[in-house]
C-alpha cells in the first residue's frame, strides 16, 4: 500500500483512542473528501456484472438445494421501511437464504466460482449448460473428490461450509474462540469438519491457510479474496434497483447514507465499493465496529490506511458481536476502498443489546449483535455528526445476520438487554 489514505491529526486520533480504551463509543470522520481515483478503481464493472450473472445462472440449482416456500434461488434480500421514529430503511441480509447473514453473498459466491471451475475441469459441465447439471450424480462424484478450507469467527465459515457441502465438496472450517457453539453444531450435522481454535480470528486464519497449503486444499481467504469482495459488491446493484423501484433518486441534494457492520472488512468493503461505483460522492458509507474491535477505525485514524492490531492500541477484541470480533483489518479491503470510507462508528455492546431488544419489540426482527450494530451506529452518527446525515438523505442500515439464531441464544440476548441499566 502507498500510505495515501489520510488519517487524522495526532490529537484527534488520541481522543478517539482514549474513548475506545475507556469502552466508550467513538466516531472517526474522514478529514477530507473521499478520493475516487480512476487508476485505483476499487471494482471493475465487468467483475460486478459477472457476479450478478453467476448468481442468476446458479439460481435454479440453489433453489433445488435449499428449498424454501416462494424462493427462486436468487441470493437477495428485502429493503424495508423501519418502524416510525427510526427514520431509515432496513436492508434485510439477516434473512438471506442459505446462511441467514451477509456472508451468503461473498461466501456462497466464492463457492459457486470454485464449483464452476472444478466442474469444467472435470468435464461434467461446460459453459452454456444449465447449472442443474452440477446436481447430477457424475458431477457430484467429481466434486466430492475436492475439499476446501476457511477460517471464520462464525458466519463466513457457516456460509461456506453449508454451500460447499450442498454441492458435494468436503469442507474444513476453522473457528476462532468467538464462534458460537450452535454454528459449529449445525456445520458438524451436515458433515463439515470443524476445527476449533483457542485463539482469535487471526490465529484461525493462519492455521487454516497453512493447513490448506500443506494439504493442497482450496483456501477461502477472508483477508485477501477478490472473489469474496466481488460477491459482496453485487449487493450494490441490488440496493440501487430497490431504491429506483421506490422512486428514491440519489443525488447531491439527496445523498444515500449506509451503515455497514464490519469485521475484517471484506463484506462492507465490497458493498461500499459497489455503491461508490454507482453513486460516487453521492453515497456516504459508514463502517460499523464494536468498541473493542475497531480495527478499520484504527487503520484509518492511526495507521494511515495500513492494518493496525487493536491489541497494540490497548483494546481487547472482546465483544458480543462474534461476527465483528477481528483484531486487524483486511489489507485488500483497505487498499480497495479505504480512501473512500466516509466514517467509522465504534459502538458499545450495550448499545447493540438495546437495539436487539428494540428491533424485536417494535419490528419483530431477530438480530445478532453484529446486525444491531448498524442501528446503534445510525443513532450515534446522527447525534455526533448530523451534517453527515442531512435532512432528506436516504438512510439504510444493513442488517447482516440473525434470522437463524436458535431460540435459546436469542432469548439470552434479550435477557442481557433487559438487565442493562437505563441508557
Amino acid at each position: 500500500m502507498d500510505g495515501g489514505v489520510p488519517g487524522v491529526a495526532d490529537g484527534e486520533a488520541e481522543a478517539v483512542l482514549g474513548a475506545l480504551r475507556r469502552g466508550e463509543p467513538a466516531l472517526w470522520r474522514r478529514p477530507g473528501p473521499a478520493r475516487l481515483e480512476a487508476d485505483r478503481a476499487p471494482l471493475d464493472g465487468g467483475e460486478a456484472a459477472d457476479a450478478q450473472d453467476r448468481f442468476t445462472r446458479f439460481a435454479p440449482a440453489l433453489a433445488r438445494l435449499f428449498p424454501a416456500d416462494g424462493w427462486d434461488g436468487q441470493v437477495r434480500s428485502a429493503l424495508s421501511p423501519a418502524p416510525d421514529g427510526w427514520d431509515l430503511w432496513l436492508k434485510g441480509d439477516h434473512a438471506l437464504p442459505i446462511a441467514g447473514s451477509v456472508k451468503a453473498r461473498g461466501g456462497v459466491y466464492e463457492v459457486l466460482c470454485h464449483v464452476e471451475s472444478l466442474a469444467g475441469a472435470a468435464g461434467v459441465w461446460a459453459p452454456g449448460e444449465p447449472m442443474l447439471r452440477l446436481l447430477e450424480p457424475a458431477a457430484v462424484a467429481a466434486l466430492s473428490r475436492h475439499w476446501l478450507a476457511v477460517a471464520s469467527t462464525g458466519n463466513l465459515g457457516f456460509a461456506v461450509g453449508v454451500a460447499a457441502r450442498a454441492f458435494g465438496l468436503r469442507a474444513e472450517v476453522h473457528m476462532s474462540r468467538e464462534a458460537k457453539a450452535w454454528k459449529k453444531a449445525r456445520l458438524r450435522a451436515i458433515g463439515v469438519e470443524v476445527v476449533e481454535h483457542a485463539g482469535d480470528y487471526g490465529l484461525a486464519v493462519a492455521r487454516a491457510r497453512e493447513r490448506a497449503k500443506t494439504e493442497g486444499a482450496y483456501f477461502v481467504d477472508d483477508e485477501a479474496s477478490r472473489r469474496l469482495f466481488v460477491g459482496y459488491a453485487a449487493a450494490a446493484a441490488e440496493l440501487a434497483g430497490q431504491l429506483r423501484e421506490r422512486r428514491l433518486e440519489i443525488g447531491p441534494k439527496r445523498p444515500l447514507v449506509v451503515w455497514l457492520p464490519c469485521g475484517v472488512g471484506g463484506a462492507p468493503g465490497g458493498i461500499a465499493a459497489g455503491l461508490k461505483r454507482i453513486y460516487g460522492a453521492d453515497v456516504r458509507v459508514v463502517f460499523v465496529e464494536p468498541v473493542a474491535s475497531a480495527c478499520v477505525l484504527a487503520a484509518l485514524a492511526v495507521g494511515g490506511g495500513r492494518p493496525v492490531s487493536v491489541y497494540d492500541l490497548g483494546l481487547g477484541n472482546d465483544t458480543l458481536a462474534d461476527g465483528l470480533a477481528v483484531a486487524s483489518a483486511s489489507p485488500l479491503a483497505l487498499d480497495a476502498i479505504g480512501r473512500n470510507i466516509d466514517a467509522v462508528a465504534a459502538v458499545s455492546d450495550a448499545a447493540m443489546l438495546r437495539w436487539i431488544a428494540r428491533a424485536w419489540r417494535e419490528a419483530g426482527l431477530r438480530l445478532e449483535p453484529s446486525a444491531a450494530a448498524a442501528l446503534a451506529a445510525a443513532e450515534l452518527t446522527r447525534a455526533r455528526a448530523p451534517d453527515l446525515v442531512p435532512e432528506g438523505a436516504v438512510q439504510v442500515a444493513w442488517l447482516t445476520g440473525g434470522s437463524l439464531l436458535p431460540d435459546d441464544e436469542f432469548e439470552r440476548l434479550l435477557a442481557q438487554a433487559h438487565a442493562l441499566p437505563p441508557a
